[in-house]
């Protein structure tokens, strides 16, 4: 949740890192679909090497490139803008493709659709959480919101790492 979070905030900015950075808003679902191209190639790539990383390295080490690519975008320099959305793509594709593993390996059978859509419902509530947050703080200062966002995706490498048996280790 903490991560989506950092994500709404980023898909909120979007239009605004368009217009700010790149000179029209329209240019903001350009940064999208980048990110999104971007998480489809890393899925692919790690499709083919499924013992690479364990799920739960897998879930938290994805959310490292999106903090940086939300602090690289606070930069505001066209070039780094379209490099950030490439890293952020690169961190959310695996990360979601991590959950859901984690989601199926842990979930009993009879209660993984409950288990499935209380977790989408929540993650749908973080982004909601983040989109929200954002517009105010974008309003103020858009590299701030990235920052904040940036903030968020390091919170949610510390509460899994916490959270997790043995601190993630071994996983």
């Amino acid at each position: 949740m903490l991560s989506f979070v950092g994500v709404g905030m980023l898909v909120t900015c979007g239009p605004l890192l368009g217009e700010e950075v790149l000179g029209s808003a329209h240019h903001g679902a350009f940064l999208l679909a980048t990110s999104a191209a971007s998480s489809l190639a890393a899925n692919a790539f790690l499709s083919r090497r499924p013992g690479l990383l364990r799920p739960d390295t897998q879930l938290w080490v994805s959310t490292l490139p999106l903090a940086a690519a939300l602090l690289l975008a606070a930069t505001a320099g066209p070039v780094l803008l379209v490099v950030a959305m490439v890293v952020a793509g690169l961190g959310e594709g695996p990360q979601l493709t991590a959950l859901f593993a984690v989601r199926h390996r842990e979930a009993p059978e009879c209660l993984r659709g409950q288990i499935f859509t209380t977790g989408a419902g929540l993650k749908i509530t973080g982004f909601a959480l983040g989109a929200g947050l954002a517009g105010p703080l974008a309003a103020r200062s858009l590299s701030g919101a990235l920052v904040v966002a940036a903030g968020c995706q390091l919170a949610a490498c510390v509460v899994f790492l916490t959270l997790s048996p043995a601190n993630g280790a071994g996983t």
